[in-house]
């Protein structure tokens, strides 16, 4: 067992932590798209399904913030040490991550190039998708290979800072309707609305890459209880912005589709109809600004899912080799690390050309599903179990928030895994 390192927290507060990484990286092209058909659809009568949703999301990275900092372990140190059946050096929730991790990673890979490659396609026509799609996984990997975290953290700060311009001053510019906003933030369920909702509190922010927030508190240096209240405002903060961008995209939807009855297409190739919305409405200049912005949206989400996710991916190799407390068997610049952000780039190049196999769809889809209530589950029980001190355990309020992202990303993955099948 690793024990908290003795640091102390910073005497000046930096606004900008690992929360943002890990926020800005959870918010994809495609979740902006979710919440731009539902304010199409509804206007702002479903702005209150996003706000819980993001006090659900900050419940689930502080969970996993102070599990991280209170207990020195990560958090897959602590799903090794789960009750349950064991494979080898590794039990039942290992062996998920491993599969999940292998899985996933090949069709995210594809699908996160894909969508850094629809801006600048649009916005640089003279080369195709697949090409664009190759460029942004080489460059995320070699800005993952050659920088550290520091540079990896800046990079992602000027993409955050590019979304916020380009997203909340798209929400300015088609000027909302402040008193209509505003009562959206009383529940309510318009006819065949159940669908979005659930969608729009589990949707942003909602990854794999939470679970990494605890490694890139490491590698910020944040270490030990004494930094828990700095992840917590750190955690806090981050969130609250995607939950502006959340409400941004919203209005977008709602005073620019909803009135004239516009329809995009699902997935991440909506956002380019937006774009044409926009040029027709507010000429080239601001679609230009819209796709620079699409692009830092995708574009975030690749490199923080090649950095956290092969950090984790390094964690997990470390622990089947039986050489967990090694640095190097499970750091940055490990062998499992580079396999893993290898892994990300090159074989899912392969699905850019051809049509993915329905198989592998299914698998990743069904894994996937799960990953969150996963996530949430196994973070009730190391919170409230003795491999957190006493004194960090949950209380009633963070249990009856991981309880309900428990019981919501639950009821999501039985929808996803019946529509799959």
């Amino acid at each position: 067992m690793t024990e908290p390192a003795a640091h102390a927290p910073p005497r000046t507060l930096s606004l900008i932590g690992p929360g943002i990484v890990v926020a800005a990286t959870g918010v994809g092209a495609g979740d902006l798209v979710a919440t731009l058909v539902a304010g199409s659809r509804f206007g702002y009568a479903l702005l209150w399904a996003a706000l819980i949703g993001t006090v659900l999301k900050i419940a689930l990275a502080e969970g996993v913030g102070r599990y991280t900092l209170a207990s020195g372990r990560t958090v897959f140190e602590g799903w090794s040490g789960l009750p349950g059946p064991r494979l080898g050096r590794l039990n039942w929730a290992g062996a998920y991550f491993g599969l999940y991790a292998v899985v996933w990673g090949f069709v995210y890979g594809a699908a996160a190039m894909t969508a850094s490659a629809l801006p600048l396609t649009a916005l640089f026509p003279a080369l195709d998708l697949k090409t664009w799609g190759m460029i942004s996984g080489v460059l995320g990997l070699g800005l993952v290979m050659i920088g550290g975290y520091g540079l990896f953290e800046k990079i992602m700060t000027a993409l955050v800072g590019i979304m916020f311009v380009t997203v909340v001053g798209l929400a300015v510019l088609v000027a909302p309707d402040v008193p209509r906003l505003l009562t959206g933030v009383w529940p309510t369920l318009p006819g065949d609305s159940g669908f979005y909702v659930l969608g729009l509190i589990g949707g942003v922010g909602g990854t794999i890459t939470m679970a990494a927030y605890g490694y890139w508190l490491a590698a910020k240096g944040w270490k030990g209880p004494a930094f828990i209240a700095l992840m917590r405002i750190d955690n806090r903060i981050a969130y609250a912005v995607t939950g502006l961008f959340v409400v941004a995209m919203l209005i977008v939807g709602a005073e620019l589709l909803h009135a004239s009855g516009t329809a995009l297409q699902s997935g991440d190739r909506g956002l380019l109809d937006l774009g044409k919305v926009l040029e027709d409405r507010f000429g080239r200049p601001v679609a230009i600004g819209f796709l620079v912005g699409f692009w830092a949206t995708s574009f975030s989400s690749l490199i923080g899912v090649w950095q956290g996710v092969s950090l984790m991916f390094a964690d997990f190799a470390a622990h089947l080799a039986g050489r967990a407390e090694d640095p190097a068997v499970r750091g940055p610049r490990s062998p499992a690390f580079i396999a893993y952000a290898l892994w990300l780039t090159f074989p899912p190049m392969a699905l850019l050309f051809i049509d993915r196999p329905f198989a592998l769809i299914v698998a990743y889809g069904a894994l996937g599903s799960l990953f969150m209530p996963f996530l949430a589950g196994t973070l009730i029980w190391l919170l409230n179990s003795a491999r957190t001190p006493v004194e960090w355990r949950s209380g009633w309020i963070s249990n009856g928030l991981l309880a309900a992202a428990a019981a919501l990303f639950l009821v999501l993955a039985g929808r996803e895994i019946t529509g799959l099948l």
